[in-house]
């Protein structure tokens, strides 16, 4: 399963870098994909609660996720 949000408040590589370890270590997350520029593509057997998808982009920085 795929699903697809946007992140915004990201400026470099490394923003995208500190989201992609917190939201890789969702229990249940298999590969997550975060640009700067597109949406973050989160990978999983079965739907991530959005709460731990927040709760994981808010401890890697002051960004805010929604859902694309």
């Amino acid at each position: 399963m795929q699903t697809t949000y946007t992140v915004s408040g990201m400026t470099c590589g490394h923003c995208a870098n500190h989201v992609t370890e917190e939201v890789s270590a969702i229990d249940g997350v298999k590969n997550v994909s975060v640009s700067v520029e597109g949406p973050m593509v989160i990978e999983s057997d079965e739907r991530i609660p959005f709460d731990a998808v927040i709760a994981a982009v808010s401890e890697a920085g002051n960004y805010t996720v929604v859902e694309a």
